[in-house]
């Protein structure tokens, strides 16, 4: 920490109230920062990963915002199911929405797998959303978390480390990147692992990455509320994918590169993406948007 920078430092000040809400028989737990009352944003993580992917960065946002970081079910401190559909990712973002205090419609903030749960929350709850944001998502390619699965690669079995810093010296992003920051990539680890008998291991349940998912070009065409793109420079999502999802939201939503950010880009450029969000917000609080 005291390597960190001080918009580091001051975002981890902004102590979370932990929050959970029920949905289908499971607890779903988040964090919410910001005035009960204020414009609703909540963030969505991608597969394997949890609300504290956002918990060193969104906080600076509560000057203006009601906010929200979840844990999706089978994933971070949120209740296990027997299987992960997206149209029950999609509810219990909803459930959190309400739940969180918020005035009006809300925002959602969607990465990498996050950024198709979104697309399926916008789809299936237009009426309800001020709108979407999503992330690095490459709506033409699978998801890089279940290709990395089905090919062997990572997410198995969950392995069961002697003690805490054993497993933290394993974490890995998925996909891996050319550049992280140190202090922000520690954060995210520490929250990561979970104490077990014998050891510990991973929070996530390896069975996420074999849901039942709809296909997210058709659900792409089904969103009406708004919607916006932010693509990683050295990400997934190429300006050749970000044409094509451009051409199926109507060519009526901005896409917005983040430079020299990877596919996990709140990891390497938190401030560029802070950025574009804030002015991307203030943009959709002042504007009328296109129809198609």
């Amino acid at each position: 920490m005291s390597a960190a920078p001080g918009w580091f430092r001051r975002a981890l000040a902004h102590r979370p109230e932990q929050r959970a809400v029920p949905v289908d028989g499971i607890d779903i737990s988040y964090l919410a920062w910001g005035r009960v009352g204020a414009p609703g944003l909540l963030f969505v993580h991608g597969g394997a990963a949890h609300a504290h992917w956002w918990s060193f960065l969104v906080p600076l946002l509560a000057d203006s915002y009601r906010i929200a970081a979840l844990d999706l079910s089978g994933h971070g401190d949120s209740g296990r199911r027997p299987e992960y559909p997206l149209a029950t990712w999609a509810a219990e973002i909803m459930a959190v929405a309400d739940d969180l205090g918020a005035e009006g419609r809300p925002v959602v903030v969607g990465h990498s797998m996050g950024g198709f749960v979104a697309i399926g929350t916008g789809a299936m709850y237009a009426e309800d959303l001020a709108g979407i944001v999503v992330l690095d998502s490459p709506v033409t390619a699978p998801d890089p978390e279940i290709d990395a699965a089905r090919g062997g690669r990572v997410f198995g079995s969950l392995k069961v480390y002697p003690d805490r810093e054993a497993a933290l010296a394993r974490f890995r992003t998925v996909p891996e990147q050319a550049s992280y920051l140190p202090y922000v990539i520690d954060h995210v680890a520490r929250h990561s692992v979970r104490e077990v008998e014998g050891g510990w291991t991973w929070k996530y349940d390896p069975n996420i990455f074999i849901p039942t998912r709809t296909e997210a070009r058709a659900l792409l065409e089904r969103v009406r509320c708004r919607v916006a793109l932010l693509r990683a420079e050295h990400g997934l999502v190429t300006p050749e994918i970000g044409q094509y999802m451009y051409d199926c939201l109507g060519r009526v939503a901005p896409v917005v590169e983040i430079p020299e950010a990877g596919h996990h880009l709140m990891l390497d450029q938190p401030l560029l993406l802070l950025t574009a969000l804030r002015t991307l917000l203030a943009d959709w609080e002042h504007s009328s948007p296109l129809t198609r």
